[in-house]
């Protein structure tokens, strides 16, 4: 038992072992699908790794996509078994997310007009970003998956660069290290999407109206940095001329 296991009971691994009834429906040597006994419908099954794994975090790759081969499988015995065509497949990861038990788990939930069951995307608190927003944090992601490291260490050189730090370096005549400046490609102001939904720009963006928000598009350099281009129509204008 990992410490995971010893912080927190797990009423999924207590099932696994065999010390409370349940109702399999399949079962490998790194899986097992149960059904849920609080069903939205009924067929309604949950897949677990028999490895204890806290989230969607902690779960190894290959485990993951083993997980997500039985329930297809599933899902499709599922709808045979309740003539429902229409399933949920969904994973609550963290207890912000709803994750109600400590131990990773997959539901395939079979679907009924009318059950009174929803999870309601779009998102009706939300607002439409900018299509620069997007851009960014598409590039950003691209970069992120290419390579982590350099990502978190521009973060991290851009938060040692505040003009703070490089005004005392002044003041006392000493010379700011060269880490302690500003990253050149990665010194871009992005609007943070905070969890209230709505798009603020950062304190250094000025204000900006739809005229200037055409002007420039945004794409990946070939080292994952932002550029900022001038946005060219089709006949090769400025679209902001």
């Amino acid at each position: 038992m990992d410490g995971m296991e010893r912080q927190h009971h797990c009423t999924f691994c207590d099932l696994i072992h065999g010390a409370a009834e349940v109702s399999i429906c399949h079962e490998d040597s790194d899986a097992i699908a149960f059904m849920d006994i609080q069903p939205v419908n009924n067929g309604h099954v949950l897949v677990v790794p028999r490895a204890h794994y806290e989230s969607l975090l902690d779960v190894p790759e290959e485990i993951g996509l083993h997980l997500f081969k039985v329930t297809m499988r599933l899902a499709n015995a599922i709808r045979k078994v309740t003539g429902s065509d229409d399933l949920n497949i969904v994973v609550n990861s963290g207890a912000a997310a709803g994750q109600d038990e400590p131990h990773y788990h997959v539901h395939i939930i079979p679907r009924r007009a009318g059950d009174g069951f929803d999870i309601p995307l779009p998102f009706d608190g939300s607002q439409m970003p900018d299509r620069m927003m997007l851009d960014a944090y598409a590039a950003r992601i691209i970069a992120a998956l290419t390579d982590p490291m350099r990502v978190e260490a521009a973060e991290a050189g851009q938060r040692k660069a505040s003009p703070s730090n490089n005004s005392k370096k002044r003041a006392e005549g000493g010379i700011a290290p060269k880490s302690a400046e500003p990253n050149p490609e990665r010194s871009v102001a992005l609007p943070v999407y905070d969890e209230s939904g709505r798009s603020r720009p950062s304190s250094s963006t000025p204000a900006r109206d739809e005229r200037s928000e055409r002007r420039w598009r945004v794409r990946e350099g070939a080292h994952g940095e932002l550029l900022y281009e001038p946005n060219v129509d089709s006949t090769g204008t400025d679209d902001a001329a």
